[in-house]
């Protein structure tokens, strides 16, 4: 009995400390060789992690210039990477968010930095 308290605690606490979490807005550029630039983007899924790096792109270039994307590399970095694919994943995190829901609790093991998205870009005049 105090082992399934211990482990309900202990899982209760993770489900809390990540709705904590917060998705950072701001990315610094990196310069590069050749005038390009590399920024990340961090996002819950892999199509906000896309949309926060293009996003930082086209800040760093600004409104004269577009960002010509030359690379882009996306990985997932959520709890169970490397526990189970990111398919099976998605759905563990699914099933987690909808219980984390009916318990009335509203949480879940996502993170807002479980994908996140490099891209290398040039700026180019319009």
């Amino acid at each position: 009995m105090t082992k399934i308290l211990t482990m309900g605690a202990a899982i209760a606490t993770a489900l809390a400390l990540t709705a904590c979490s917060t998705n950072p807005t701001n990315t610094t550029a990196i310069r590069k060789e050749n005038n390009q630039f590399e920024v990340t983007g961090l996002g819950k899924t892999q199509v906000i992690a896309k949309n926060n790096a293009v996003n930082a792109a086209s800040k760093t270039c600004g409104s004269r210039s577009t960002a010509i994307i030359v690379d882009e590399q996306s990985t997932y970095d959520g709890a169970l990477k490397g526990v189970v694919d990111e398919q099976t994943g998605q759905i563990i995190q699914a099933a987690a968010t909808v219980l984390g829901n009916i318990a009335g609790t509203g949480n879940s093991i996502n993170s807002d930095d479980d994908y996140q998205t490099t891209l290398t870009f040039r700026c180019q005049s319009n």
